[in-house]
């Protein structure tokens, strides 16, 4: 159905190139995803075979049609959605008025438009809200919505950009539901980009872009199964020091921290990095082999040879008094007592009680409008509250804003320095706004840039450099001035997986190593590892705290474990289950419910498929963090599904 053969693409008078030599397939009934950060090419890409981007080489032909040569008659038979929150929608438009406009736009006849609104409206949920206005929608509703204009006409080919980029969990896992439902009983093609890591696994196919190349291609298990017997966690007392003792040994090709232990991929068996760990004095450091995730085989393509290591790179924050050896100190850093943020009748915030210590990384996870931006602000003195109180670094959030300022780091989601001053200039600006004498500023700013690898970068305008470079100048300007408390505000959005894994390196090394306390919000929720505790947001609500494990544990209990079914012919198995099972879902091929009876309901499925013909491997596995929120939610009774 999509045929991509030498796709190029080049934009500016520099002709910097977008799309490499890029060459795919994708079949009838596939879900193929294109997974890689922002500024990979995936939407330029996407464009392409929507028929809205001309390509300077390369040939794409869908569902029979040549795209180059005659793009109008493309559009006629594919459904595009474009990256944004429900972008191709009209917000003074209803519900019901949008549908109908982009039934008019694509002609459908009365009789395939009734039955098919019908069907869609029931997928979505969306029927008890045609009379609203787009534009008073809910994220996840703005891309159901966006989602039914684009199904309208019953295209046999979807083009999906970022379809589910700031969806909460819920509307997430509702938007694949209805993906993997039109694939199972329509066999439409799907072809969609993601950021999302994690996301990939829902897809019959990927392939991974980095800077406008594809650098691995394949089923997601046989990728991550590539990595087999290599991929190592080793849990330690003191994570650091494994973490600083991993470079000098030849095999290693990539570590990273993760929460309490440190994920080391080798390239042999493992027996160079025990001989190593044992002689530096870590032979009671247990090797555990591991699944590899698509991040891990993303890290080992873009990986060559061991990187630097942040604990290898000496003191970021000279004056501070260490915690110890990565282990946390007891006395509260942060300490909020219902804090309360409304906007005239909207409550932002309602009512959020926390304590984090020093030494430790707390991270808020929860989509975009939870109330995770409006909890930092109002904790750094940005943002007044409307009620409840919250000390940091020992000052009030109300009456010692000014004095506050001094003791906290901010990295706020976009990129905040100024573009058009050289790394250099910012980092010098940053010191002056923060009180640095001038007799210290250059010797600090010299010791921040070279500790976290930027001195060669600071001549270099921002603007020129990466995502992750930006992301990790930013972070330098934050750490300047030696905060207490640190508070990143989606440090990593879109910012590819090896910068991402060495963005948290440094975080670790300044939580663990130095005692500062880390307040950060994602909506990753694949994150979670990196973070000694996690508290979940929803509509302004705290509505669970603790660390990982013990939720996905608290979760397994209230909700039981998941319950998958491997079946070769999973399209047939899932229409079959779905009528007996509630809470079923398509994940990629597989097909997952979480059940509270596991012990019933896996024979029972077993007799089921046994009878139908169709074989197939029915077992059970952990929670994901995903399906770990969304149990901790449908507990609380705010989930629908």
């Amino acid at each position: 159905m999509i045929e991509v053969h030498g796709l190029r693409r080049s934009y500016g008078r520099g002709r910097i190139p977008a799309v490499r030599e890029v060459s795919f397939a994708v079949g009838r009934g596939e879900v193929f995803g294109l997974i890689g950060p922002d500024g990979a090419g995936k939407t330029s890409t996407i464009q392409i075979l929507a028929g809205i981007l001309r390509p300077d080489a390369g040939h794409v032909r869908v569902a029979g049609l040549d795209v180059i040569r005659n793009p109008e008659a493309v559009k006629a038979v594919i459904g595009y959605m474009p990256q944004g929150l429900g972008l191709n929608l009209y917000d003074s438009l209803t519900v019901e008025e949008n549908i109908e406009f982009f039934r008019d736009l694509r002609r459908v006849d009365a009789e395939r438009y009734r039955g098919n609104r019908e069907r869609l409206l029931d997928m979505t949920r969306l029927g008890p809200f045609l009379d609203r206005a787009a534009g008073k929608l809910s994220g996840g509703m703005r891309q159901k919505l966006a989602l039914i204009c684009t199904l309208i006409h019953l295209p046999d080919v979807l083009l999906l950009d970022e379809p589910t980029t700031g969806v909460d969990p819920i509307s997430r896992r509702d938007f694949w539901s209805i993906i993997h439902t039109l694939v199972a009983s329509r066999a439409v093609t799907v072809l969609l980009t993601t950021s999302y890591m994690d996301e990939a696994e829902r897809c019959h196919r990927v392939s991974l872009m980095h800077e406008g190349a594809l650098i691995a291609s394949g089923p997601p298990e046989e990728l991550a199964g590539s990595l087999a017997g290599r991929l190592f966690a080793l849990r330690a007392a003191h994570p650091d020091d494994v973490l600083a003792a991993v470079p000098r040994i030849p095999t290693v090709q990539s570590a990273t921290i993760a929460g309490g232990e440190v994920r080391v991929l080798v390239g042999d068996g493992g027996d160079d990095l025990a001989r190593a760990l044992a002689a530096a004095g870590l032979s009671d450091v247990p090797l555990t082999p591991v699944p590899a995730t698509l991040e891990d085989v993303f890290v080992h393509h873009l990986t060559r040879g061991p990187r630097p290591f942040a604990a290898a790179s000496g003191m970021l924050l000279a004056g501070a008094e260490p915690a110890g050896n990565g282990e946390v100190v007891t006395a509260p850093a942060i300490v909020a007592d219902q804090l309360t943020c409304q906007f005239d009748s909207f409550t932002a915030v309602a009512g959020v009680s926390l304590e984090i210590r020093r030494g430790e990384i707390l991270g808020l996870l929860g989509p975009n409008g939870a109330g995770k931006t409006t909890f930092i602000r109002m904790l750094c003195g940005l943002q007044t509250p409307t009620a409840g109180t919250a000390t940091v670094a020992g000052y009030d959030v109300r009456r010692a804003r000014d004095d506050l300022r001094g003791h906290v780091g901010y990295m706020s989601q976009r990129f905040s320095l100024y573009r058009d001053q050289t790394v250099l200039e910012n980092m010098t600006l940053a010191a002056g706004l923060y009180g640095i004498p001038r007799a210290m500023r250059r010797r600090r700013v010299e010791a921040v840039l070279a500790s976290l690898g930027l001195d060669p970068l600071a001549d270099r305008l921002p603007r020129a450099l990466p995502l992750g470079l930006r992301q990790r100048l930013a972070l330098a300007c934050a750490i300047l001035h030696e905060p207490r408390v640190l508070f990143l505000d989606e440090p990593t959005a879109g910012v590819d997986p090896l910068a991402r894994r060495q963005f948290w390196d440094l975080v670790h090394l300044l939580a663990h190593q130095h005692g500062v306390a880390v307040l950060m919000s994602t909506h990753y929720m694949d994150e979670a590892t990196h973070c000694d505790r996690l508290g979940f947001m929803h509509e302004g609500r705290l509505i669970a705290v603790g660390p990982p494990d013990e939720l996905t544990r608290r979760a397994e209990k209230d909700g039981g474990p998941m319950v998958t079914v491997d079946a070769p012919d999973f399209a047939r198995a899932f229409m079959l289950l779905r009528e007996r099972v509630s809470g079923v879902m398509l994940y990629g091929r597989r097909i997952r419910w979480q059940s509270l009876q596991p012990e019933s309901d896996i024979p029972q499925a077993r007799e089921w498929l046994a009878a139908a013909g169709l074989d197939a491997r029915v077992e059970t596995q952990r929670l994901s963090m995903e399906d770990t929120f969304v149990s901790v939610l449908r507990a609380a009774g705010l989930s629908h599904g």
